[in-house]
C-alpha cells in the first residue's frame, strides 16, 4: 500500500475543497442566511451525494479495469485532459468571490439536507470529476479496486467534510474576511489551477 499516494490525494482534495466553487459557496450562503447547523445540513447532503458517486465509480470503473486495461488507460488520459480543461475554465473565470444572493426565507434542516444531496447527485460534472480524479490515485497492488475506490471516496468525503464544515461553522468570519481581502479570490484561483494541472501531469505520466 502506497501511503504517499493517499497523502497526495488528501492534500489535493483539501485544496480543491477550499477553492471557491458552487458547493462551498452554497454552504457559506446557507450558513449565513439560516445558521451554522443549517449549513452543516447542506454539507451532510453534499457528502451523502459523494457516496453515491463513489459507489458508481467503484463498481463501474473496477469492472472496466478487470475487463479491459486499455480502456482504463484511456479513462486516465481523458481525466487528465478534463482537468486541464477545468484549469482553463478557472483561468478564464473572474477572481472575485461572490457570496450574494442569500435567501431571506428560512429553510428547514431536512430541506437543506435534501437540497445538498440532490444538487450533488444530479450534477453530471461531479460524476465526470470523480471519473477524472480518482483512477490516478489507486494505491495498492493487493487490495481490490472496489476497496481502493471506496477508500479514496471516504477519504474525499472526510477531508471535504472537514473543510466544508469549517466553512459552515466559521461562516461569519469567512464572510468578513472575503469582504475585506479582495486578493483572496486571486490566490485561491491560481492554487486551484496549479492543483488541476499538477494532477493532470501526474495522470499523464502515471
Amino acid at each position: 500500500m502506497n501511503y504517499d499516494i493517499l497523502l497526495a490525494f488528501s492534500m489535493a482534495t483539501f485544496v480543491l475543497a477550499l477553492s471557491p466553487g458552487p458547493d462551498n459557496i452554497f454552504v457559506l450562503i446557507q450558513s449565513i442566511s439560516n445558521g451554522k447547523k443549517y449549513g452543516l445540513a447542506v454539507v451532510a447532503g453534499l457528502m451523502t451525494g459523494c457516496l453515491v458517486h463513489t459507489t458508481l465509480l467503484a463498481f463501474g470503473v473496477s469492472a472496466i479495469i478487470k475487463n479491459n486495461p486499455t480502456i482504463f488507460t484511456f479513462i486516465k488520459v481523458f481525466g487528465a485532459a478534463y482537468l486541464v480543461y477545468l484549469s482553463i475554465m478557472v483561468y478564464k473565470g473572474g477572481d472575485a468571490i461572490s457570496i450574494e444572493g442569500e435567501d431571506p426565507n428560512k429553510k428547514s434542516f431536512g430541506s437543506l439536507y435534501k437540497q445538498g444531496f440532490i444538487m450533488n447527485v444530479l450534477n453530471p460534472k461531479v460524476t465526470i470529476f470523480f471519473l477524472a480524479f480518482f483512477p490516478g490515485f489507486l494505491f495498492s497492488d493487493s487490495l481490490s479496486n472496489v476497496i481502493q475506490f471506496y477508500t479514496l471516496g471516504f477519504l474525499f468525503i472526510l477531508v471535504s467534510s472537514i473543510v466544508f464544515g469549517g466553512i459552515a461553522i466559521l461562516s461569519g468570519q469567512i464572510s468578513n474576511f472575503l469582504t475585506t481581502n479582495q486578493r483572496t479570490g486571486f490566490v485561491l484561483k491560481w492554487v486551484q489551477i496549479i492543483v488541476f494541472v499538477g494532477i493532470a501531469i501526474y495522470l499523464f505520466l502515471g
